[in-house]
C-alpha cells in the first residue's frame, strides 16, 4: 500500500512570514496541530506545530545566569507579556527547519509506520521528487488506514 493511495492530498500550509498569531488562528480554525511551512512554489521549507509555539511563548519564570562570577538576574516574563512581545514573530523563526523527516507518495504503509513510531511524530509532510509539499500523513490517517484495509479483513 504506497502513501499516494492514503494521503491527504488539501494539505493546510503557511508562508515563512506567517505570524505566530495567524498560524495559532489557523490551528483553531482548522482543528489541526501543525502545518507544513512552504514557499510560493510549494517547496518544504520548515514545518511547526503546536508544541513549537507553545515552548516560544511559555512564561519566563525569574532566574539568575551565572557565567563564571558575572550574574545576570532574568525577570520573569508572563503569558501575556511573553505572547504580546512573541505574536507577529514569523513563523519561520520557530519552526524546525533541518533535518525534516519526510516521506514520498510512492513510499510503502510500512516506512510510515517505521517513521511514525521512531521519530514519534504527528504528522509527516509528503514531497514529490523536487521536495513541493504534496499531501500529509498523521497517526489518526494511518491508523484508520490500517482499520480499513487489514483489521477489517481479520474478522
Amino acid at each position: 500500500m504506497k502513501v499516494k493511495d492514503f494521503m491527504i492530498k488539501e494539505v493546510i500550509t503557511v508562508l515563512p512570514e506567517a505570524s505566530i498569531k495567524e498560524v495559532m488562528k489557523t490551528f483553531v480554525e482548522k482543528k489541526i496541530g501543525g502545518v507544513p511551512i512552504v514557499d510560493s512554489g510549494g517547496k518544504l521549507l520548515g514545518i511547526v506545530t503546536d508544541g513549537d509555539i507553545l515552548r516560544a511563548i511559555k512564561p519566563v519564570d525569574q532566574h539568575i545566569q551565572n557565567y563564571f562570577t558575572y550574574s545576570i538576574l532574568i525577570e520573569e516574563i508572563n503569558l501575556e507579556s511573553r505572547m504580546s512581545e512573541m505574536k507577529n514573530l514569523s513563523i519561520i523563526k520557530i519552526a524546525k527547519t533541518r533535518n525534516i523527516v519526510t516521506i514520498h507518495p510512492e513510499d510503502e504503509l510500512k516506512k510510515v509506520v517505521q517513521l511514525l513510531s521512531k521519530h514519534h511524530f504527528k504528522k509527516l509532510p509528503v514531497v514529490d521528487d523536487e521536495n513541493r509539499v504534496v499531501g500529509v500523513l498523521s497517526r489518526g490517517d494511518v491508523i484508520r488506514k490500517i482499520q480499513m484495509t487489514i483489521l477489517e479483513g481479520w474478522e
